[in-house]
């Protein structure tokens, strides 16, 4: 039976404004409902008592919305992750303890004003995409019985699907923020290693592992991340999150190349509707102004075999280890054999992994570079509840081949429902791109949100205007009208670089070009007027981010970058020129351009 509610961040926002709402009121009935579906579902390890709540609520007393960004929303913490004076378990009682305080993003999120709602089912030390490995119980998906929830993030993915809580922290060290979001209809996103701090939470493998955001839309992921990525310094993989990846950086996409991996590359384990269903994942980038792009995927596959079949595992053992050691019994045995092989494990092996690990990611780097982002299945086939029980192993496998790649080769990542299949599963596709490209992703996940009109959970729909503001990610634009032009002088400046060509255009008709006296080489001023303007031969250029300062101190006066108006309307960043610089100068608008000119001049 459909679970119909609407706990969108926007939604309570507004019902707590107008006074149909309060988070006493909202937080208790919330707090039965999942009470209610804990026996069938198992997504909570600990709710939290009313007693328990009671401080986080005590601390709206008198506050507001305007006040507090997430003032009352409701959030679920998995239980990895540390809420102070709860225990925290990882899915196993004998490993579990108490803290005293809450994990940094835990307390981040209090102090913005959500309250937490409980500790949520995994699958045990976080290891496994399933959710059914956890002593607390399976946990089966939202939709249909027959299936499981996926994990390890089983139970926070569950609070959203279900409507006990507006958004849920999970983590991702191979997948487990991903599966679980393909599964019931949400989107999961996996941020680029140390965005959010990790401080607090059990880790599964140190060096990998990734707090996650289950929400019912991009846009809420994007907010919460623009709220939350900040560098910690209790954690020592954190890192700063780039101006270019901040909030103002989720917005409408445009035009953009994607990567679509080669046939021989895509696996569906059996599942006849995936290739159409991916075949139409294609059409619908397409359809928000994407071009599809065929790549070499085996190095990203190779990559992912790494995590589980090379000495990472050891990692996973560094954990978990003392108390397999000391009690074989206080672990599940589907865990123990995946761990199993890990003190044979050696610092030979590792490095010579380490060593193919970098060879790899070297080879997808350079993919990634010709590329805005990647689509993939996020998973290949749904894996009933039946096979699970009778190969664990092998279909847990499975569900991560899209997925295990990811954290080893640094790339951000985002899980979006994209259909439903025939048996009203929920089925979604992943979109990864370059580090700290988080925003610029769930820009384009908002974008096909929106073009698919697809029910997201609860049974609404996403309404309201798009983002006004483009797409960021981590190149600048940049307009040249001289000797940076394709081919002359000063273009290696933008090459060596990595800056490529996007098109060659004109501004609008609103601009005087000049030749600047002096040179070589000979340079031209392009200045805005308010009247007798032309238009004037361009072309926009895109390059990294991080290049664009040491571009720019390099710039002589009376030249700089400022914003230039493109025939089309749009404003880019691009080459102007100060006034007084035009002493002695040649207009040579009437050329219409800076090759015509020197064309012209034989």
């Amino acid at each position: 039976m459909p679970h119909t509610f609407d706990l969108r961040l926007a939604t309570l926002r507004a019902a707590y404004r107008e006074g149909r709402a309060t988070p006493r009121r909202l937080i208790a009935e919330l707090r039965d409902r999942a009470a209610a579906l804990n026996p069938d579902y198992h997504l909570f390890i600990h709710l939290l008592t009313p007693a328990e709540l009671e401080p986080y609520l005590a601390a709206l007393d008198g506050r507001s919305p305007d006040e507090l960004p997430l003032y009352g929303i409701p959030f679920a913490i998995k239980d990895n992750i540390d809420l102070a004076g709860i225990p925290t378990t990882a899915a196993c009682p004998a490993f579990a303890y108490v803290p005293e305080a809450s994990a940094s993003l835990v307390q981040r999120l209090v102090e913005l004003g959500a309250v937490p709602l409980g500790k949520t089912n995994l699958d045990q030390f976080a290891t496994g995409l399933n959710g059914t490995r956890s002593p607390y119980g399976e946990c089966r998906n939202s939709v249909l019985p027959d299936y499981p929830s996926g994990g390890s993030s089983a139970g926070s993915s569950l609070a959203v699907a279900l409507g006990v809580a507006s958004f849920a922290l999970g983590t991702d060290t191979a997948g487990s923020g991903r599966v679980p979001a393909a599964l019931n209809n949400l989107v999961g996103l996996k941020p680029s290693k140390g965005l959010l701090s990790n401080h607090g939470l059990v880790p599964a493998c140190r060096t990998l592992d990734c707090i996650s955001y289950f929400t019912a839309t991009a846009a809420e992921a994007s907010e919460l991340l623009a709220l939350t990525a900040r560098h910690d310094p209790r954690d020592a993989y954190s890192r700063a999150n780039p101006a270019w990846n901040d909030g103002s950086a989720f917005g409408t996409p445009r035009p953009f190349r994607f990567g679509v991996p080669r046939a021989q590359d895509l696996e569906f384990f059996g599942c006849t509707q995936g290739p159409a269903l991916f075949a139409r994942a294609i059409e619908q980038l397409r359809g928000i102004g994407g071009t599809p792009l065929e790549v070499d995927f085996s190095p990203f596959l190779e990559a992912a075999r790494l995590l589980y079949e090379g000495p990472w595992v050891a990692e996973r053992y560094s954990v978990a280890g003392e108390l397999i050691e000391r009690d074989p019994n206080a672990v599940l045995p589907v865990i123990r054999a995946v761990l199993e092989k890990a003190p044979g494990a050696s610092a030979v092996q590792l490095f010579r992994a380490q060593y193919r690990l970098q060879e790899l990611k070297a080879h997808c780097d350079a993919i990634m570079a010709e590329l805005d982002c990647m689509l993939t299945p996020t998973i290949g086939r749904p894996v009933p509840l039946a096979e699970l029980h009778a190969e664990p192993v092998l279909r847990n496998a499975e569900l991560g081949y899209y997925t295990n790649f990811m954290n080893l080769l640094d790339y951000a990542a985002l899980a979006l429902p994209s259909a439903f299949m025939a048996n009203g599963l929920p089925w979604g596709l992943t979109l990864f791109g370059r580090v700290f490209s988080d925003q610029y992703l769930l820009g384009l996940g908002d974008a096909l949100q929106r073009a698919s009109e697809l029910p997201l959970v609860g049974g609404n729909t996403l309404a309201g205007p798009a983002p006004k503001a483009p797409a960021r990610n981590d190149h600048a634009r940049l307009v040249v009208c001289g000797a940076h032009l394709d081919g002359l002088a000063l273009n290696g400046q933008l090459r060596q670089r990595g800056a490529r060509l996007l098109q060659a255009t004109h501004s609008a008709p609103a601009y005087r070009l000049y030749a600047l006296a002096g040179g070589p080489p000979l340079r031209p001023g392009m200045l805005r007027v308010a009247e007798g303007g032309v238009a004037i031969e361009v072309e926009v250029w895109e390059l990294p981010s991080a290049e664009l300062g040491s571009f720019l101190t390099g710039i002589p006066a009376p030249l700089g970058l400022g914003k230039v108006e493109l025939a089309d309307g749009s404003w880019e960043t691009g080459f102007i020129c100060d006034a007084w610089g035009l002493a002695g100068a040649e207009d040579i608008s009437a050329c219409g351009g800076w090759r015509a000119w020197l064309a012209s001049r034989g």
